[in-house]
């Protein structure tokens, strides 16, 4: 395993959806806020989500540059994904918004992980 990525573009790219998906949950179009009212998610606690998805892109963009960091990053945007796919298996909420969004995601970011960090020395 390396500890830059190589290729970079796949962190770029997770970052970028994880910097636009923050950005929509500011003001949560209506499919996300039917996914977190779905798993029960209190709506005084959004706010903690788009700072956590700021800063994962944050750690994804840095880690292009600096050994450790992005692997790291894309570590705990897997570990972000599958609590939300346990939140929404316990809450039983299973429609689209797990299948698309929840679970896309976690393959989208394990992809990544595999794709810079894992292959590349194989």
């Amino acid at each position: 395993m390396t500890v830059l990525p190589d290729p970079w573009w796949p962190q770029a790219v997770l970052a970028g959806i994880l910097a636009v998906d923050a950005a929509m949950s500011i003001r949560p179009p209506a499919f996300i806020r039917a996914c977190l009212n779905g798993v029960r998610f209190p709506e005084d606690w959004w706010w903690t989500l788009v700072v956590i998805k700021l800063l994962a892109a944050a750690g994804l963009i840095t880690g292009i540059y600096v050994a450790g960091i992005g692997v790291a990053a894309n570590a705990g945007v897997i570990c972000y994904f599958l609590a939300a796919s346990v939140a929404h298996i316990r809450a039983r909420f299973l429609r689209s918004e797990f299948w698309l969004n929840c679970l896309g995601l976690l393959a989208l970011s394990t992809l990544a992980l595999m794709v810079s960090f894992v292959l590349p020395g194989m």
